[in-house]
Order: C-alpha cells, then structure tokens, then sequence
C-alpha cells in the first residue's frame, strides 16, 4: 500500500524563500517506514501545513529518511486518499470527440425546454422574458455549468468523491446524489407516458380525436364545430380545459362543463385519476408495462459503461432535432401560426417589474442546464485530462439555449393554429409541463392531415427527449458509486449486476406512479424533491466551496478558492478563462441562488394539482421532508467531517480544507500537477495567460 504525501501543492518546489521546502514522502505501511522518493502517477494527499505534526513522527522539514511511529502510520493512512490498486480495470473515457458534448446535450436538452421555458416566456413578457433569463445565464447558469464539468474533468470522479477537492463540503456529493435519485425515480414515468401514447398512435384515426368510447364521459367534445358551438353557448365555457381541470361530477350546466376529447383520454383512459392522494385505487398494468419497457430500454443504454453510452447518445441527442425541425417546418406553414409566434415573442417590458418573472428566468435556467444533481460532474470525470471542457461549454450553452428557443417556435406555432382553429385565445390552449404534451400538442395533432404520423414523430421525439435525460442521470448515480467502491464494481459483471438491481429497485418504487392516484404523487415528486429549492441550495454551497474555500487548508498567498481552481483548469486546457467566470463563482451566482433561494421561500404557496385539488397537510409534510432529504446532507456533512477528524478545532478546520486528490495513471496528469505549482508561485507570463481566451 503506497502513498504520496506532500506538505503543500505537489510538493515541486525546493527553494528555502519561497516559505516552506516541501519534500514528497512514499510511505510503506507494510514497513512502516518513510523514504524521499521520486514522484509518480499514483494516489497521493496535500498534507497539512507546519501547525499539523504528529510528536516523534515525520517532519516536513527534518531529515529525507526518517522512522515513523505507529500512530504516524495511521494518521497518515487516514488522511490519504484510497490507494490505486494495479490490478483494477482502468477508468473509462469518453471514446470519440463528440460523445461528450452529445451527452451533455441528452441529458441537459429534455423535456424542460419543450414544454416549459415556451410558456414561461409567454407567460412573463415573451420576448422580455429574455433579458432576465439571459442575465440569469450568464450570472448563474453557464459559470456554474462550467465548474461542474470542470471539476469532474480535474478529478476523474463522479458526483460524490469529486468534493474530495474540499473534504468539509463533501456534503454537496451526498445532496446532489439524494436528489438525482428521486429525479431518476419519476421523470422515468414520462417516458412510460409518452410510450403508452406512442403506441396509441399506430392507428388510422387517434383515439383522443374522438368521443364514445368507453372512457368518454356524456360531456365529451371533439369536432371544431362542436367547440365553436359550445363556446358561443357560454361566455364561461373553458372548453379545451387544457389545465386538466377535474369536472365536477354534480356540475348542472352541461355546456361549461364540456370537456375535450384529449383531456378525457388522459384523465379517464391513460391515468384513470382517483380524487386525491389519499385514493391511491388500483394499478394501471399498461403503464406498469409501459414503465418497465422504460426501465429496461435505459439499463441497456448504460449497463457497458460510458463506451455503449458515448454510442447511444449520437442517435438518442441528434434524432430528436430531426423531429424538431420537421415539426417546425409543418408548423410555421399552418394557417394561424403567426398567432401563436405573436402570442410568444411579442414584448412587454412592464412584465419586468414583476418579481415572480425573474424567479422563473432563474429556476428556469437550473431546470435547463441541469445544474446541482452531481450527473454533470460524472459526466466530465470520464473525459481525458487535457480535453477542452471551456469550450465544450460554450458550445453546449449556445445549443441549448437554442434548443429552448427554438422549442418555443415549434410549439406555438402549432398552439396558434389550434386557436385560431377554435375560435379561441392562444393564451386559453398555452399550458406548460404535462398538460402542453399530453393534451394541449395532441389535440392540435388531431387538427393536421395525417395526424397520426405526425403524432408518432412527436411522441417518438418526447421519449427520446426523456431517455437520454433520464439514462445520463442514472449513469451519474451509478458512477459516484463505482467511485465509491471501485474494487467491487469495476470488476468482472458487477457494474451490470449492480445497474440492473438499481433499475429494478426504482422501478419498484415507480410503481406508485402506476395507480390511479399515481399523478399526485408525481406531482408530488416533482414539486419537492427535484425542485429549484433543492438545486439552488446545491449551487449556492458548490459556488461558495469551489470561489472562497477550496485550497484553503494548503494555500500559499492569496492562491486559493477561485484563483487555485483557475490554475487547476489551465493546467487542463492551457489557458485561464475569463475573470467573469472567477466573479461569478464568488460572488454572482452566490447572490443570485441565494436571492432566489429566499424569494422561493417568502412566495411559498401549498401544493395544488390543476388548482381544483390542494394536498392535504400530510402529502405536503411528505413533500418537505423528501426536499429535506437532501438539503440537510450539506450541514451534516460540515458537523460530520469535523467530529470525525482528529486533532484540535482549527487543525481539522485546517484538514478539511485540504484538497485529496486522487490522481490518474497518466502522465499528462503529472505534468498538469506540475505546471500548476510552478505556476501558482511564478505567475502568468504571457498577456494571453493574463488575459485567458475564451476557446
């Protein structure tokens, strides 16, 4: 069992004025013995400062060859880091030069930008919506997205043994693990959904185009000419109910409570709904179906590690942008298509007076980049040492904000000529999250020659949108548990046993999904435990670790926090990005998470579902304590690490503060270390290091 130890940086440095003459130690556990060595590629720890010395053991400044006690060979075991075992299988990396930005791309790029940042942008100003989700973006969004990438990049770990870089906030690991968990859990369900209409759609004549069947109720509407009929009938008829109003069952006026065909196949046929989360009802075997059909199209997308993944992702990112386009084409040429696109971009700056606008731009861009639940960092661990992650996530930023906007088009258009089809306001047909994609887009469907293809196509682009998301998220769970355990689950088959019993265990538990009470739970699941709470509070503490704490136990001068984490990154990509990445990460996003953390919390209203049915006080003490689940992990872990570390206050303080690299079996790694010590002492030498370069 071998070790490397230094006092400070990499321990490169010889020179008595520069402070401290750190020496890098191989220590033998099985002689117990401490020798100077020459350095190499293997598992090392930053030893702390002069203030930490264990009495009649090493010394950093005594002579090379030294005895070490017993207790000094513990301590020092302690602190280090796992030793690389020779025989464990080597890390996988991404294989082509795209599979990287295409999985960024699958699993930031969902569902989120198609049936949520369109409406809220027609909902906060449309084209003025822009400016604070830009601001947002740039404050918040791509620096964090930024440092996630990095990070995992620079420690060749996933979400979880990657807050290694600073041990007393390892919490955050623990917290995006929680909620990336629960996220895995339900968002599962929507591609059960979107299979079960996926199905539906191979016939000549949609089922939710039509009234009489057996889950119409006598209140059903179908035909344009019906919906005009009944709209002129009363001026409070919500026809389309396109919010999946619950009807009344003792309601008197049969024409203000007609219902549209596609709210009834989605209500009574796909969902079955009971009356509330205390009527859970029976299961629904086509949506149990429908979900291990999921369950087991996301195992094989994972179960060979990131070499099958790097090959899933070019069809599963790019096919979906093929649908898109089509669907764009069909819908700016449809009569009324303009209506919608008005309706979505048209500006009203007065909106911007409007706290809940900003919140919405913030949360939004969370949602979006998928910030906060550990995948993005388990993502980048698998690149090589020297990849260019700074441009990678220019590039990514740029298509998923268009991914977002151009979702935007696609679907009002569509919702334009739906309106104007009606008889309607676009802003009566425009609904977001579940109801845009499961009632509002196949209704305007049923309005298009050929609707079922043109079905099939969307349907098939939603369960891909869902896929990549949802087996990118998996990936990162089970990458942050290989890390953990590396000497069990990168051996023979046990990272496609262990997958597969991860599978399985959520699918059990997604069964809950599968009642008739299932979308309240859902609902449920999707307000708390994956919601812009949680991920704010991860992000605020990620960007407070990694601009003020990071290296602070081993700093030199002011080398620490942002300005060490600059190094690191130049001895990746050979440059230092913008100073407005380092301002962001220590004091920007701080402020803007946080501000928005507080305005969450002071506008907090109790759960409602299509604001007819409001949670009981039980469902909403459920909520709470899953969102909890993984705030909690983050001061836990601060009281955990110091009552578990030895010594006095301070010196655990000091300990805690003390980056555990693990290094990898390259040599560029090596030399990256290197570069970066020699760095942090002599400074930037050329313009180009002072100024860095955006690609």
């Amino acid at each position: 069992m071998r070790f490397y130890v230094t006092e400070t940086w990499v321990g490169l440095l010889s020179n008595p004025n520069q402070g401290r003459a750190p020496r890098k130690f191989l220590v033998d556990g099985s002689q117990g013995d401490t020798r100077e060595s020459t350095p190499s590629p293997t598992t090392y720890r930053t030893v702390l400062s002069d203030s930490f010395r264990s009495p009649g053991g090493v010394t950093m400044d005594g002579p090379a060859t030294k005895t070490a006690s017993k207790a000094d060979e513990a301590e020092l075991n302690r602190v280090a880091a796992p030793p690389v075992e020779d025989d464990l299988p080597e890390r996988e990396t991404w294989i082509g030069k795209l599979d990287f930005i295409l999985a960024l791309v699958g699993f930031s790029v969902g569902l989120g930008n198609v049936w949520r940042f369109p409406y809220l942008c027609y909902k906060n100003g449309g084209g003025a919506f822009l400016i604070p989700y830009f601001i947002f973006l740039l404050g918040a969004g791509i620096p964090t997205f930024f440092l996630e990438i990095a990070l995992g990049q620079f420690m060749s770990l996933g979400g979880l043994k990657a807050w290694n870089l600073c041990p007393l906030f390892s919490g955050i690991g623990v917290a995006s693990m929680v909620i990336v968990s629960f996220l895995n859990m339900y968002y599962v369900m929507v591609m059960g959904w979107a299979l079960h209409y996926f199905f539906a759609s191979f016939t000549s004549e949609l089922p939710w185009a039509t009234c009489g069947n057996w889950w119409n109720t006598d209140r059903c509407i179908a035909s344009d000419e019906e919906i005009k009929k009944a709209e002129n009938s009363t001026m409070n008829s919500t026809l389309l109910n396109v919010t999946m109003t619950t009807v009344a069952p003792n309601a008197t006026n049969e024409n203000a409570t007609r219902i549209a065909a596609s709210l009834e196949y989605w209500n009574n046929r796909v969902l079955q709904i009971s009356g509330g989360l205390d009527q859970p009802g029976s299961m629904q075997w086509e949506l149990i179906l429908c979900l291990l059909l999921a369950w087991i199209i996301v195992y094989f997308c994972i179960f060979k590690g990131v070499k099958s993944t790097g090959r899933v992702v070019y069809f599963t990112a790019l096919f979906p942008y093929v649908v898109l386009f089509i669907l764009l084409i069909r819908g700016v040429t449809l009569q009324g298509a303009d209506i919608g696109l008005e309706f979505y971009l048209k500006p009203n700056i007065t909106r911007l007076g409007d706290p809940q606008v900003w919140m919405d731009a913030g949360t939004q861009v969370f949602f979006s980049y998928s910030i906060g639940l550990g995948s993005l960092i388990a993502l980048g661990s698998y690149n090589k040492f020297n990849n260019n992650c700074h441009r990678d996530a220019i590039v990514f930023a740029i298509v998923n904000t268009g991914t977002s906007l151009l979702s935007g088009i696609v679907i009002f258009s569509v919702l334009g000529h739906m309106a104007m089809q009606q008889g309607v306001s676009v802003g009566e047909v425009a609904e977001s999250g579940p109801g845009l994609v499961f009632i509002v887009y196949p209704k305007a469907v049923t309005l298009m020659p050929l609707s079922p293809l043109w079905a099939i196509l969307f349907f098939f682009m939603v369960l891909l949108l869902g896929l990549d998301s949802e087996f990118c998220g998996v990936e990162g769970f089970v990458t942050s548990c290989q890390d953990m355990y590396p000497h069990i689950l990168r051996r023979g088959h046990n990272r496609e046993i262990f997958i597969a019993v991860v599978c399985f265990v959520k699918f059990l538990i997604g069964l809950a999904f599968c009642t008739q009470g299932g979308m309240y739970v859902f609902q449920l699941f999707d307000n708390y435990s994956a919601s812009g709470m949680t991920l704010l509070w991860v992000t605020f503490f990620q960007a407070i670790c990694i601009g003020w704490f990071y290296g602070l136990g081993d700093r030199v001068g002011w080398n620490f926090g942002s300005t060490k984490f600059y190094w690191d990154i130049k001895s990746m990509v050979g440059f230092r990005p913008i100073i407005w990445i380092k301002i962001c990460w220590m004091v920007v996003t701080p402020i803007m998470t946080m501000g928005i953390f507080i305005f969450s919390l002071v506008k907090y209203q109790r759960p409602t579902y299509n604001k007819t049915y409001t949670y009981p006080p039980w469902g909403e003490a459920i909520g709470w304590l899953m969102a909890l689940a993984s705030m909690v992990m983050i001061p836990i872990g601060f009281v955990y690490n110091i009552l578990t570390t030895k010594g006095t206050f301070s010196e655990r303080i000091h300990t805690l503060l003390t980056p555990i690299y693990t290094k990898r079996k390259e040599e560029n790694g090596a030399v990256g270390e290197e570069a970066n010590a020699i760095a942090m002492v002599d400074g930037p030498k050329t313009d180009h290091d002072k100024q860095g370069n955006m690609l």
